[in-house]
C-alpha cells in the first residue's frame, strides 16, 4: 500500500505571515481560519480553528509570500511534518506540522449544472410502475 502523507485545504489567512530570511531560502508562517458546519438535530453550528501553517520557498521566489495578508483566501496544499524534541528537563515532546509545498489564492470554481447521483424516491416510483 503506498503511502500517503499530505493535505489541501482552503481558508482565510489570520494575520500577514512572518517572514523570516537565510542565506539562500525564506520561510514563511501563517495562521489559516478553517471552519466547517456541524449540525446536531435540527440545530447548525460553525465550527471554526486555526491551523498553524509553514511555507518554504528559495530567496529569489519569496515574492510569492505577499499572497499572504490577512484576510485572503488562499488553497494550501502540503506534507505533515512529525516532529520530536527533548526540552532542557529531559521531557520528551512531539508534534505535528503543516508544511505548505503549494498555495494559491482561491477561486471558487463555478459549478455547472449539476445532476444528481441518485433519482428522487418519486421518479423510481414512476419508472417501476411503467
Amino acid at each position: 500500500m503506498k503511502t500517503m502523507n499530505n493535505f489541501q485545504i482552503s481558508g482565510f489567512v489570520v494575520n500577514n505571515a512572518t517572514i523570516n530570511q537565510f542565506a539562500t531560502a525564506s520561510i514563511a508562517r501563517f495562521g489559516l481560519s478553517v471552519r466547517r458546519t456541524e449540525k446536531i438535530g435540527d440545530e447548525e453550528k460553525k465550527v471554526s480553528a486555526i491551523l498553524n501553517i509553514e511555507a518554504w520557498k528559495s530567496n529569489e521566489a519569496a515574492d510569492a509570500f505577499n499572497i499572504l495578508t490577512k484576510g485572503a483566501r488562499v488553497l494550501v496544499e502540503g506534507y505533515f511534518k512529525p516532529e520530536e524534541w527533548t526540552d532542557k528537563d529531559n521531557v520528551n515532546h512531539n508534534t505535528i506540522k503543516l508544511v505548505a509545498t503549494k498555495f494559491s489564492e482561491f477561486k471558487e470554481e463555478e459549478k455547472p449544472n449539476e445532476t444528481p447521483a441518485e433519482k428522487p424516491a418519486e421518479e423510481k416510483n414512476k419508472k417501476a410502475k411503467k
